[in-house]
Formats: structure tokens, sequence, C-alpha cells
């Protein structure tokens, strides 16, 4: 049986727990780890606070491989992430000279920018490996623990696509390559109305309980409409795949949208 790779995220900032900012790169984010064969267990929001972070943290490292982080990397006090990270991960904080000279070329037509708190984004933990945010000054942090991937990355929605895209997806694609792991994930969808999710629950009960290991059914309803995900995660072949879901098209036949 293949491994499956299960990630989680962790994003952070005070104004995400107070409603003053909308939480859409976490479901970006799972959308991309998906694509490459990752799926997200759990997705968490934290305070800008030195022990929720650490907790949080430390409790996805017991359950998952990946744990990606978004948020608290500024050059402003409330900016904590990195701090927290050299405490967790023992270790200080260095000057990076490719950071340095990467964050004054970026901000080289504009000197006001580049004063006393912007110095500190060169400065960075020792023992990360510490990938360029092309867009940013805030430096991508990652760490190699137990077989585990630790990944730190701006809460800007713009940098941290672009990191993600440029550096965070393909340095995971190259770790599970190098660890021998070939994952997939897989999915098929069709919608349904007419019939009471319970009620199709009943009439799918049979066909349901006997999907093979590595097949999912997930019912989605929304707007009067049901939405079926049926899913495969591991080594499942595609044909079984298209197999089951033709079969659960002629179940749902009477309402099919």
């Amino acid at each position: 049986m293949e491994q499956t790779v299960q990630a989680e995220i962790i994003t952070i900032g005070d104004e995400l727990l107070i409603g003053q900012v909308v939480d859409t790169n976490s479901a970006w984010m799972a959308e991309q780890l998906n694509h490459i064969g990752i799926s997200v267990y759990q997705i968490t929001s934290v305070h800008d606070n030195a022990l929720h972070i650490r907790q949080a943290l430390s409790d996805a490292l017991h359950r998952s491989d990946i744990v990606l982080l978004t948020g608290g990397l500024g050059p402003t006090k409330d900016d904590i992430t990195k701090r927290v990270l050299c405490d967790f991960f023992h270790t200080r904080l260095v000057e990076n000279l490719q950071v340095r000279q990467h964050v004054e070329r970026l901000y080289k037509d504009r000197p006001v920018v580049l004063n006393r708190l912007t110095a500190t984004q060169w400065q960075v933990p020792e023992s990360a490996i510490i990938l360029e945010n092309r867009i940013g000054s805030a430096p991508l942090m990652v760490w190699e623990q137990d077989n585990r991937i630790i990944a730190s990355m701006p809460g800007v929605p713009k940098e941290m696509q672009v990191a993600m895209d440029e550096q965070i997806l393909p340095f995971l694609q190259q770790r599970m390559h190098a660890r021998g792991v070939n994952t997939h994930i897989y999915h098929r969808t069709l919608t349904v109305q007419g019939i009471p999710e319970s009620a199709l629950a009943i009439e799918l009960e049979s066909w349901e309980t006997a999907l093979p290991d590595g097949l999912h059914l997930a019912y989605l309803p929304k707007d009067g409409r049901i939405r079926l995900r049926l899913s495969s995660y591991g080594e499942c072949p595609v044909e079984l795949i298209d197999s089951q879901f033709a079969r659960l098209k002629n179940l749902v036949r009477n309402y099919l949208v």
C-alpha cells in the first residue's frame, strides 16, 4: 500500500480570530496540496501568542508529516513567528547575506522602507533551510525533523501563493520523491436533486459499505442539491474509482442533475 502523506496548515494572526480578515490562504493551500497528492488533515488558526503557536505546532507534528505555517513574519513587534520557531527548534537568529541582498534590492528605490525594522528580516533561524521569497522581504523557513517537514511562509496571500508555487510545493515534491513516496489523490463528483440527504444515504448504504479500501464517499448538501464526491487515496487505481463512480451514477440516475 502506498504511503499517504498528511499535512496540517496553521494560520497565525489575531486578525483571523476577530473576523477582521477572512482566511483565504488555507483553502488555496489545501487545493494546491491536493493537486500533488498530499491530503490535509487539519487547519488551525491561532493568535499572535507564543504559547498558542508552540502548542499548535507541537500538536500538528504528532499527527502529520508536513506542517505549513503562514503569518507573523513581518518586521513589527506583533509578528513573533520567527522568534517562536527559534525557541521551538532550539536555535538562534543569525544574519543571512543572501536575504539581506534580496531585501536591499527589493527596496532600493524606497529608502524610507529600508530601516532598522526592515533590517530584522535578514535575521533568520540558524538551523532553518532558507528559501527565497521573490516578491517579499520575509524569507521562507523550512525545517526537516524526524522525517517531518515544517515550513513557515508570510500570511500576505500574494506572497504566500508565489512562495508555495515557486518554492514550497517543488520542495515537498522533491523530498517525497527522494523518500520513495508516490502519493495520489483522485476525485469524481456528481450532483443530485429531489431526495433528502438521509434518504439518499440509505439508498447508497450497501454500495457505500462495500467500497474497496482507499475509496471514500462524501455528501455535500447545498441549496437543495447534494454533491456526491467519490475520492481515491493512496494506490487505488484510477480504473477502480472510475468503475465505482459509474455504479454510483447508475444508482442515483433518477435524481441526477
